[in-house]
């Protein structure tokens, strides 16, 4: 763990700063060995703290699950169809239109007209960095960070959310100890550290960290960011990220609005180094996808032949037609006020304003243009921000029905999660209900393409959250 001197304390801490809470402190020192290579054996001493959320009691059904007289959004349609679904094991195995009876050794769960639809996909969230301060990370006390973000994926999977991409952050041990059971949360489709320049986004070096003197930064040791300066560095870093599991690699284009250091205006990586990092990345059969917010940015992206722009609010009508004649991924997130970015201070507060300004008219060069969208929320820094994943999506009704929004929430953000080709993590579909995808699954109390904001409160409101094919929540 980083100690910070006093000369430097300022950086890290305040008065507000929920770090110097004595029994905070008492659990860092409990758990200033938890180290990422101890990640998974560190959780039970997590939980013995008392501060770690305990999982809902998970029902891991044996055999055979019937969802029965349920009203049944495919992910892809725009109506309901009055259905019964047999799951088996973890995967989808029928649906039957014709109500027969369930088999004699399935579990039933009686929706009683309820909507059945498949789990959400977030395309944009960072699973290590959504709910832990800026303060905290600073700091880097391991222990607390995986502890926070432990309750929070959690949170993650009880909103709906059954998968995302995550797009920067030490997600790889996270990503682990949820597969295999010992965590509750959503499938994570990792990234690793997020690849950056000498200050760009993401760069959070402190003072005394520069000049780098051939030495790694904190953040970078934490697996957050890595920095490079030249080609060499930039594929050694992809190939790293990739080693390690990342099923694709994030690369930043550009300044970022939470880089307090990195203004929105500026670029990186050249356009040589961009299509190096591309190259890599096809060559493990992946893909590459950047962070890309001010004009030159998405368009050096774009003539670099980059799969996947993050972000882009403040690009061009010109550069959006680009886009969509290239055929380029655009995942980006409908921010419209403050709520959205509430744990930004400082420069930030000014860059998030420019990109609420922009928001609408990018979503109409993305309508007038047919660019293929992903949605994502991409919130930071806060476990009480977190809470607006949902409302996030449904800002989408701006601009689409609300079949579309569920749509973009499901087989479409799952097309996307397709590029990532023989590096995906998890055999089989993921966004659709139909024979053979993988049993994700929620029911909702209400019909929510007559009423989207149903989606907005999924304490209330969901009903059975399914992943894997093992039940997470039922509520009936």
């Amino acid at each position: 763990m980083l100690k910070l001197g006093r000369k430097y304390q300022h950086l890290a801490h305040d008065a507000g700063c929920g770090c110097l809470n004595p029994q905070l402190q008492q659990v860092s020192r409990r758990l200033d060995a938890f180290s990422r290579r101890d990640f998974l054996a560190g959780l039970g001493v997590a939980a013995a703290s008392g501060l770690m959320a305990r999982p809902a009691r998970a029902q891991a059904p044996s055999g055979k699950v019937l969802f029965r007289q349920a009203r049944l959004f495919d992910g892809r349609s725009d109506a309901l169809k009055d259905v019964q679904v047999l799951i088996e094991g973890n995967r989808i195995a029928a649906i039957d239109a014709a109500s027969n009876p369930p088999p004699d050794d399935a579990t039933v769960i009686d929706c009683d007209g309820r909507v059945l639809m498949p789990g959400l996909i977030d395309a944009h969230w960072h699973a290590i960095l959504a709910a832990v301060p800026m303060q905290v990370l600073l700091t880097v006390d391991e222990g607390m960070i995986f502890t926070m973000s432990t309750a929070e994926a959690q949170r993650t999977l009880m909103r709906g959310f059954t998968t995302v991409r995550d797009l920067g952050g030490p997600a790889f041990s996270f990503k682990k100890a949820i597969d295999e059971g010992i965590i509750a949360g959503p499938r994570i489709f990792p990234s690793g550290a997020m690849i950056t320049t000498s200050g760009g986004h993401g760069d959070l070096r402190l003072p005394f960290e520069i000049p780098r003197d051939g030495k790694l930064s904190v953040s970078e040791r934490f697996g957050g960011a890595a920095i490079v300066d030249d080609a060499g560095s930039l594929k050694q870093r992809v190939r790293e990220q990739l080693l390690q599991g990342a099923s694709q690699v994030k690369l930043v284009g550009g300044g970022g609005v939470s880089s307090p250091r990195s203004p929105l205006d500026m670029t990186t990586f050249s356009e040589d180094e961009l299509r190096d990092a591309v190259s890599v990345a096809r060559d493990w059969n992946t893909y590459v996808t950047i962070h890309a917010t001010g004009e030159d940015a998405v368009r050096r992206a774009i003539a670099a032949e980059v799969p996947c722009i993050e972000h882009a609010h403040l690009m061009s009508e010109d550069t959006a037609r680009m886009m969509a004649d290239k055929g380029i991924w655009l995942s980006t997130q409908p921010f419209l006020t403050i709520e959205d970015a509430a744990s930004q201070t400082g420069p930030g507060v000014e860059r998030a304003m420019q990109i609420f300004s922009h928001t609408p008219r990018l979503y109409e060069y993305v309508k007038k243009y047919g660019i293929k969208v992903a949605w994502g929320s991409d919130l930071l820094f806060s476990a009480s921000l977190a809470m607006r994943q949902n409302i996030m999506l449904t800002h989408l009704a701006n601009w689409y029905t609300n079949a579309e929004v569920l749509r973009a929430a499901t087989s479409v953000n799952a097309d996307l999660l397709a590029l990532s080709n023989l590096r995906t993590p998890y055999d089989g579909k993921l966004g659709v209900v139909e024979r053979g995808a993988l049993a994700d699954l929620l029911v909702i109390d209400g019909n929510p393409l007559e009423d989207l904001r149903l989606i907005e409160n999924p304490d209330q409101n969901i009903s059975v959250i399914m992943k894997d094919g093992t039940v997470h929540k039922n509520a009936l």
